[in-house]
């Protein structure tokens, strides 16, 4: 029998992971993995995006064996500080490539034919279409950052739609490519030719501010950027720049560079020395008032389909790893 911690976890998701976990010690939290919620002798921990398992709560978990995450990104985790500890890191690699390429494609439809301002009119009881006038996806060149399995989810939905498709990716698949229809381009003529410009990588090293000031400069004037990879991805003032000078038409963004400060807000309140923090909130707070920027709660993953492969492949994670046949770890 193993102590499983599990956090940021929902009633309905408890029930569910406690059918599928039986004959094991189960504990539940609401709320991320922090100081005062931490079981110390647990043999598992599964956390969600917003939970920071770094070095300090490490040392403070001595039993600790695996971290699962119940994502595809583990830019949470430090992965290296849990191999020295010879602690597992595992993912969720598959669940959701459909799902937040659907999402993107809701970003990019609200944008192109304003119907977050149509439905915000409506409301007022004011039909007109004064002002809503959109334009065609058909015949428009997607540009889109990141050639994995999301991307090319994205790549065929737009083939569906009529649009050119391009792809930047340090690798390339060329027989996805052929069958797909679709053309890799190096980054900044991705950017310099895209209509559309949508991102799929994964955080790291490597793709923080992959979208920053001096390549914000060369997108094609008048595009549209969407990005429900990770937040960080995009240099925020950059990104606000682009948006107040109308170099960019507009944005479509699931996520955003601090959104975790965001939900902390309220706590922040109490603690007004964090003037970097504060500064964080009010310009995305100015992004978000913004017309043509569309905002959703990193909700991209969040379809009834998704949360369940995901619950059902954290689950097997765990038992694969407490049988010695481990499955998807990352580090």
């Amino acid at each position: 029998m193993a102590k499983i911690s599990f956090y940021e976890v929902k009633p309905k998701e408890r029930k569910y992971l406690q059918g599928k976990l039986k004959n094991h010690k189960l504990r539940f939290f609401e709320d991320p993995l922090n100081d005062k919620n931490i079981v110390k002798d647990s043999d598992v921990i599964s956390v969600f995006i917003y939970s920071k398992v770094d070095s300090s709560l490490l040392r403070k978990l001595q039993r600790l064996k695996l971290v699962a995450t119940r994502s595809t990104g583990y830019d949470h985790i430090s992965v290296e500080d849990c191999r020295k500890k010879n602690v597992a890191v595992c993912n969720v690699p598959y669940y959701g490539e459909n799902t937040v390429a659907e999402h993107t494609f809701g970003l990019m439809l609200a944008l192109s034919r304003n119907i977050h301002k149509s439905y915000v009119r409506t409301l007022k009881n004011d039909f007109s279409t004064e002002g809503l006038t959109g334009f065609d996806l058909k015949d428009k060149t997607i540009g889109i950052i990141g050639g994995g399995h999301i991307g090319m989810h994205v790549a065929r939905m737009a083939r569906a739609f009529g649009m050119h498709v391009r792809v930047y990716d340090v690798r390339k698949d060329s027989f996805l490519a052929e069958v797909i229809n679709f053309k890799y381009v190096p980054l900044d003529e991705l950017l310099r030719i895209s209509d559309i410009i949508t991102l799929h990588v994964p955080y790291n090293k490597h793709t923080h501010h992959l979208i920053n000031k001096k390549n914000i400069k060369k997108i094609k004037k008048g595009a549209i950027l969407i990005n429900t990879s990770r937040g960080a991805v995009v240099d925020t003032d950059a990104l606000y720049e682009a948006l107040k000078s109308k170099r960019l038409r507009g944005a479509g963004l699931d996520v955003i560079e601090g959104e975790e400060i965001i939900k902390e807000e309220h706590q922040l309140l109490h603690n007004k020395q964090n003037l970097r923090k504060w500064r964080t909130i009010i310009r995305n707070h100015k992004i978000f008032n913004m017309e043509n920027v569309v905002f959703t709660p990193h909700n991209a993953f969040n379809s009834e389909e998704a949360l369940l492969r995901i619950l059902d492949t954290t689950a097997d994670n765990i038992k694969s790893f407490l049988a010695r046949k481990p499955k998807n770890v990352v580090n």
